[in-house]
């Protein structure tokens, strides 16, 4: 849902900055590096320390490049499958750190196992939220189903509510902390109704298409039947660089 209405505004605005990117001789595929490092670096040295609000400052500087090389892309006419495939297996590296990051903080510092597992179920259910709805579209079913908690909801979810956590640690405000288990354990909850509703959809969606195949006739699974994870990022079809961006859910 939020990137349905947050994408079109913030791609907008940052338009005219990938338009100066483009003039600099950047290539989109150097920003989705760029962007993927930087988030990484955000998460996984700052998060493990605790320090949630520096590491949120300087993830938030990065992620929009996921919007950015996206938009340097079509303004350059090097739309391509290719930026489409590095863009959504960037996207799960990036994902795979934030949460990361947090479950190292209450793995060590932090001492807090079950908040460790909850960080570690959201890294793991993120990662399959994208999964099913690239393997339902890999076997020719077109998953119209969104869900939940897609992958905009449970950035924002997570880093305001860390961003805010760290304010207790940095800036002495009592008692904020609690935003961040809070908002780990709806992140959770939301990603497992998500598996669920699409893990649903598929199944009546691939009744249907059984259903209506002629009877005896032969199934053949599409090249390729075992989709790469996340390949179509929210859910959509690997757009992303090969006409529009992916919604990377």
């Amino acid at each position: 849902m939020l990137n349905k209405y947050a994408r079109a505004f913030f791609t907008r605005v940052l338009t005219p900055f990938a338009a100066l990117l483009l003039r600099l001789g950047v290539s989109p595929d150097t920003v989705t590096l760029i962007g993927t490092g930087g988030v990484m670096t955000g998460a996984l040295v700052f998060f493990p320390r605790g320090e949630f609000f520096w590491g949120t400052v300087v993830i938030t500087l990065f992620v929009f490049s996921d919007l950015v090389d996206g938009t340097m892309a079509r303004q350059s006419g090097r739309s391509s499958r290719w930026g489409a495939f590095l863009d959504s297996t960037l996207d799960r590296v990036a994902d795979a750190a934030v949460f990361g990051g947090i479950a190292l903080w209450y793995a060590g510092r932090g001492e807090d196992p079950v908040l460790c597992a909850v960080a570690v179920f959201c890294l793991a259910s993120g990662q399959v939220v994208s999964y099913t709805k690239a393997r339902g579209e890999s076997i020719g079913l077109p998953v119209n189903v969104n869900g939940l908690v897609e992958r905009a909801e449970r950035l924002v979810i997570s880093l305001v509510c860390a961003g805010l956590a760290g304010f207790e640690t940095t800036f002495g405000v009592p008692h904020i902390g609690i935003l961040l288990p809070v908002a780990l354990w709806v992140v959770a909850a939301g990603s497992l109704v998500t598996v669920l509703q699409r893990m649903v959809t598929v199944r009546r969606e691939a009744a249907e298409a059984d259903a209506a195949e002629p009877a005896g006739g032969e199934r053949a699974e599409p090249a390729g039947g075992g989709a790469a994870d996340g390949a179509s990022g929210n859910g959509a079809s690997a757009s992303g660089r090969s006409g529009h961006r992916s919604e990377n859910a």
